[in-house]
């Protein structure tokens, strides 16, 4: 065991404070506790922000804004997100299993490390653990592993089925430091691996993740996830699909289209969206639409299957929304 120091906090500005070199925040703990017993993460200092007040669901002005401590399990409850953002619902409720929905915060479930097996066996070489050591998935077990957004250097799949559903709406991440407040929506917000893939995303040393917040979308009601796994339940995709549509006239007005388990960050398919506007809501439209939803993939030589599968799995969203 690693020598650490725990240290509970009760404020936000507390917390702005204390960070320091090698100190991790400690949420829901459904991530760190489990890397700290692998030693993927050794972080010398916990900083516990359990009693921290981030919590709330509530409508300001037009946008939905939620939390960074409200469990995910509450979040996939409350009327203001199955009523108005019902993908939002589903992407949660298909996460992880019911006890770790129950302790998982949302600002957690979007930070959380992917679950590459290489990441986490600290006997084997990962550029997101060890910078520069090699990325040994490219040519071994990547069944799992991204299509979009890869590089020579990681091939990892992000894991949040949450952030995919937010990414869809456009949804933002509200962020704190001691130098003030900030907002970043969600797709920039999460970096491409590129020759860095230990840099997972925007967030600065010494920032806090408040919350999300997601536009106002009234056609939103209208949307669902979508997840293909190995099993119904507690396993991370292999592909999934949040969609929206906003249909006038048995028309095709607006679409959202984002998909998960094949990109290396939440990947937003717009040429998918486009094919789909204007058109009548049946299933040779939808088919279309996606034939070239997989444009620019770079399968691996396990998981070949992706591209087939998405555009099945985008597809099998669009005729649930049109009943």
């Amino acid at each position: 065991m690693r020598p650490i120091t725990f240290t509970a906090l009760s404020t936000v500005r507390e917390a702005l404070e204390r960070p320091a070199g090698g100190s991790a925040y400690l949420a829901g703990g459904t991530t760190l506790i489990d890397l700290m017993k692998l030693e993927v993460m050794t972080p010398s200092h916990v900083l516990d922000i359990r009693r921290l007040p981030l919590r709330g669901i509530r409508r300001q002005s037009d946008t939905l804004v939620i939390g960074a401590m409200e469990h995910m399990s509450d979040v996939a409850d409350h009327e203001l997100v199955t009523g108005a953002y019902p993908v939002l619902a589903e992407a949660l409720v298909q996460s992880a299993s019911p006890q770790i929905r129950n302790m998982a915060t949302i600002g957690g479930n979007l930070l959380q490390r992917t679950r590459c097996g290489y990441f986490r066996d600290t006997t084997t070489p990962c550029n997101k653990r060890a910078p520069g050591s090699g990325c040994p998935a490219i040519d071994g077990e990547n069944r799992m592993h991204a299509i979009f957004g890869t590089s020579d250097a990681c091939v990892a799949t992000h894991p949040s089925d949450l952030a995919v559903a937010l990414v869809a709406l456009e949804a933002s991440v509200l962020l704190r430091s001691r130098s003030g407040e900030r907002s970043v929506r969600l797709d920039d917000f999460y970096r491409l691996p590129g020759s860095t893939p230990h840099q997972e995303n925007q967030l600065l040393p010494g920032e806090l993740v408040m919350g999300v917040s997601v536009p106002a979308l009234s056609w939103a009601r209208r949307s669902t996830y979508v997840k293909v796994r190995d099993r119904r339940s507690y396993e991370f995709a292999l592909t999934s699909a949040a969609v929206a549509v906003d249909v006038k006239h048995g028309l095709i007005a607006d679409a959202r289209v984002a998909v998960g388990g094949v990109g290396t960050k939440p990947w937003r398919l717009s040429g998918v969206e486009r094919a789909l506007k204007g058109r009548p809501m049946r299933q040779d439209t939808f088919e279309s639409a996606v034939a070239r939803a997989a444009d620019g993939a770079r399968p691996l030589s396990h998981n070949g299957f992706k591209p087939a599968l998405l555009r099945r799995t985008i597809v099998r969203a669009l005729v649930k929304l049109a009943g």
